[in-house]
């Protein structure tokens, strides 16, 4: 009896073992099929997948970058085209004005000739006449002397203006007249105002006749005794001529 019991229990329970193994099988057939078995190993992928990655990404980042720089440009032109911005033109504009003036951007036509005429770079009387045949009574010096050019009496402060269209050329200064002007008016002529203050002429600029040059100072001590003048000497070829012969 007790061998036929044995018997059966084991029988039972080799079932029991069974039915345990079936049952644990299809539970993990069900999940597997519903796709939510998980791996206990990190996946990584394949060296095309991963290269795919990196070009896909470096594509991406340079299409950022190229982005980010065209877009600052488009916008300007934009609003150029709008009227938002300058268009141009505006270092020629600082140019002329760190010079001196439109006029010094715009030559002239330097044309002075025998039968061409000087205006007054001021207007009053002549106290020393041009004279280098023979000399000439100077108060101030007390003596005689040769005058290449001739002296203007004016005013403290009044505007010089040029006698022609001209380039100049020098600004400078010496112990006889002063501040100076020298203008190149063309075909070997040459015009120098002399007694200046408050030049506004700079070396290079063209001035058109009439434009002002400058302004009458106080005179040298060469000069104190005839008063308040202008200095004004015409050369031509590097001789000084007498400027009253080409005066209006």
């Amino acid at each position: 009896m007790n061998q036929m019991l044995r018997d059966k229990m084991f029988l039972v329970i080799l079932v029991l073992g069974l039915l345990t193994i079936v049952a644990a099988a299809g539970i993990f057939t069900i999940q597997r099929g519903r796709g939510q078995e998980s791996s206990p190993y990190l996946e990584m992928p394949g060296p095309d997948v991963i290269a795919q990655e990196e070009t896909s990404g470096e594509a991406q980042e340079e299409q950022q970058i190229a982005g980010a720089s065209d877009a600052q440009p488009q916008e300007e032109e934009i609003q150029v085209a709008e009227g938002t911005l300058p268009s141009g033109n505006a270092g020629d504009d600082l140019a002329a004005e760190a010079g001196a003036g439109q006029e010094a951007a715009t030559p002239l036509v330097l044309d002075f000739s025998d039968s061409s005429r000087l205006s007054w770079p001021v207007r009053g009387n002549v106290v020393l006449d041009y004279s280098m045949e023979q000399t000439i009574y100077f108060p101030t010096l007390d003596q005689y002397k040769c005058n290449p050019g001739i002296v203007i009496q004016s005013e403290v402060s009044t505007p010089v203006a040029a006698p022609a269209n001209a380039r100049v050329l020098e600004v400078g200064n010496n112990e006889e007249i002063g501040n100076y002007v020298t203008m190149d008016l063309g075909n070997g002529y040459e015009a120098i105002c002399g007694q200046l203050k408050e030049i506004e002429a700079v070396e290079g600029e063209y001035l058109e006749a009439g434009q002002i040059l400058g302004y009458v100072s106080e005179p040298t001590k060469y000069y104190s005794v005839e008063g308040v003048n202008l200095y004004f000497q015409l050369q031509k070829q590097g001789e000084a001529v007498d400027p009253l012969d080409y005066m209006e």
